[in-house]
């Protein structure tokens, strides 16, 4: 019988606020057991270079190791993607926890006693609850599947040329034409209405709030099963021809988020081939895996996003794409090219031919014309300057002229010369121009990159406006006082190397800094040092990602104390530009604020 989940440890993607607070005393006792260069060790190989640990990023892909590790400071930080935090941080992006059971993932590691917290409890309660409820709900439409109730739908299956084993692999069901069968279903095992809504099985009628309504009806049933074994969602495929909505794809719950799943990752992450098949449906990331191909994943839909190419990312560096041959699959490939381009992931093209899409041709023509396609399968390269050439008329000169100039652009931004050379001379011959020619228009294109790049790196470095504001929109809507925020950084980058100079802070408080997150580690870190614990980033507990990369790139550019006059100096500019001190020795600070950030590489921002 198809138990989805069983034996699985729980987890779900870190939310973007964290409402629990464990006692300080515990976080200090938990991070000083779990030294972070020995946690990060055990995910990513380590090289040591003077006092720090470097490594390839785990996060996204790389060839050149910018991530680093910081013993001294408890803190990680990758100089690629900016990614940065403390111990506690790195285990929610790593397994992709919340921030609670991160901390009881670090607590057992070290055989350490959670303290209870009746918030905590309530959370972690209502997560469970709903892993169980999905779990449970997918085994009562599979049992429906298999049942006489379920004839229809295993007619469609078997239709679609899928076979019992590969049926039950994947947990499918089905969902009957009936308003009221799943609710009681799951009433009678303890669950609410409230958690079936919460779930996204359950609705809401728009005209009786009262009547309360199965969601999905006389559909066959997808769950979609995350990394660790959890049912954290469904998808239903309608068996009525006439149905409304084809499909019925999960939404945003406690325990599922689109952008962080992909369709069968659970199952494609132990394959042994050295690629992952990307598909848009799950039907071909189905058929795939019934083939034989068992490194398949969809992405239920066009629109991939970051968090699903860091996802493959971690598991592979080459991706075989096989989206659909119409126009927005076409649009999509070249998006998803882009993306896992600046990932560090080889992307290659499968052109499916005689078919629609990679569920068709398997069901068609079977694993080995596949395979072939496979290992014939058209690099990005080739994939662009193709999709290029079908924009053009070249039996027409100007058409040529346009095409060979588009092709120059695109070429140029190959990385390596001798891609460019290859790339030329094909290129030239769809042109009907000499290879010279189209080289010299490369050439062309390609200085114009790279003068535009370097100015636009002179821009960043020539304006600190731009080069002080952190990268994600929502933090850099909080610089709006550059002047303080430069004094509030560097407030927070002394305390974390030296946590005396607290003492010298005088009646500077959080409520003065113009970063209101910046004010939250500023009286986080002085009540640690009130309370004899240790200062650090790892101890800081309500913080986003966001929040605690751009902490972790604060911290990593102040790398010597400037002293206390220094400090004394930023505390200054702080309260005067809060209004709460007077501006007679202005000139001075300012002077001494901005002699104190050149001998920290700068402020700059992540």
């Amino acid at each position: 019988m198809f138990k989805p989940g069983d034996g699985q440890s729980c987890g779900r993607p870190a939310k973007e606020v964290i409402p629990v607070a464990f006692p300080a005393a515990f976080i200090d006792e938990l991070v000083a057991r779990n030294p972070i260069d020995e946690v990060v060790g055990q995910y990513v190989q380590l090289k040591r270079s003077g006092t720090n640990y470097f490594g390839l990023c785990p996060f996204h892909g790389e060839k050149t190791a910018s991530f680093s590790v910081a013993p001294n400071k408890q803190m990680y930080y990758c100089f690629g993607c900016h990614k940065g935090g403390g111990v506690i941080n790195f285990i929610m992006e790593i397994e992709g926890l919340s921030y609670p059971d991160a901390v009881r993932f670090l607590a057992k590691r070290v055989n350490l006693e959670v303290p209870e917290d009746e918030r905590y409890e309530s959370q972690y309660k209502e997560q469970e609850r709903l892993w169980k409820l999905c779990r449970d709900a997918a085994r009562y439409y599979h049992e429906l599947l298999k049942a006489d109730a379920g004839k229809n739908a295993r007619s469609y299956l078997l239709k679609r040329g899928l076979d019992w084993p590969t049926i039950v692999k994947f947990g499918l069901g089905f969902a009957p034409d009936d308003y009221h069968s799943l609710i009681p279903a799951m009433e009678r095992k303890g669950y609410t209405r409230e958690e079936l809504i919460a779930a996204n099985l359950a609705a809401v009628s728009q005209k009786n709030a009262q009547n309360v309504y199965d969601r999905f009806r006389n559909r066959v049933m997808f769950p979609q099963i995350d990394l660790r074994g959890n049912v954290i969602g469904f998808a239903g495929r309608a068996l009525d021809k006439d149905a409304k909505a084809k499909y019925i794809n999960p939404t945003e719950t406690l325990i599922f988020s689109k952008r962080k799943f992909l369709y069968a990752m659970n199952l494609a992450k132990k394959s042994k081939r050295p690629y992952i098949i990307l598909c848009e449906g799950p039907m071909d990331a189905i058929a795939c895996h019934q083939y034989g191909f068992d490194c398949a994943v969809a992405s239920q839909g066009t629109a991939l996003t970051e968090d699903q190419v860091n996802i493959v990312s971690k598991y592979t560096d080459q991706v075989i794409m096989t989206y659909d041959n119409d126009a927005a699959g076409q649009n999509a490939t070249q998006r998803a090219i882009q993306m896992f381009g600046r990932a560090g992931v080889k992307v290659k093209i499968l052109q499916l031919h005689d078919a629609k899409d990679a569920d068709e041709f398997l069901h068609k023509f079977g694993a080995d014309p596949f395979e072939v396609l496979i290992q014939g399968s058209e690099n990005q390269a080739d994939y662009r300057l193709l999709a290029l050439e079908s924009q053009f008329d070249l039996s027409r000169d100007e058409q040529r002229v346009e095409y060979a100039a588009k092709a120059a652009e695109l070429i140029s931004g190959f990385p390596s010369s001798v891609e460019r050379e290859i790339y030329a001379d094909r290129a030239a011959k769809t042109a009907g121009i000499s290879k010279e020619a189209m080289l010299l228009e490369i050439n062309k294109a390609f200085k114009k990159r790279v003068r535009r790049e370097r100015m636009q790196r002179e821009r960043q470095e020539l304006s600190p406006v731009t080069t002080n504001l952190p990268a994600d929109r929502r933090l850099r809507s909080e610089y709006g006082n550059p002047r303080s925020a430069a004094a509030e950084e560097q407030v927070i980058g002394q305390v974390l190397l030296e946590p005396g100079l607290l003492d010298q802070a005088g009646e500077l408080s959080g409520e003065e800094f113009s970063v209101a997150f910046l004010g939250r580690a500023y009286d986080a870190l002085r009540r640690l040092h009130g309370e004899g614990l240790r200062v650090s980033l790892a101890a800081l507990q309500d913080f986003t990602p966001e929040e605690n990369a751009r902490l972790s790139a604060i911290a990593q550019r102040f790398d010597k104390v400037s002293g206390e006059q220094a400090f004394r100096d930023c505390v200054n500019v702080i309260l005067r530009e809060n209004g709460k001190k007077e501006s007679d020795n202005s000139d001075a600070d300012l002077m001494a604020l901005s002699e104190s950030l050149k001998k920290h590489k700068g402020y700059g921002g992540t």
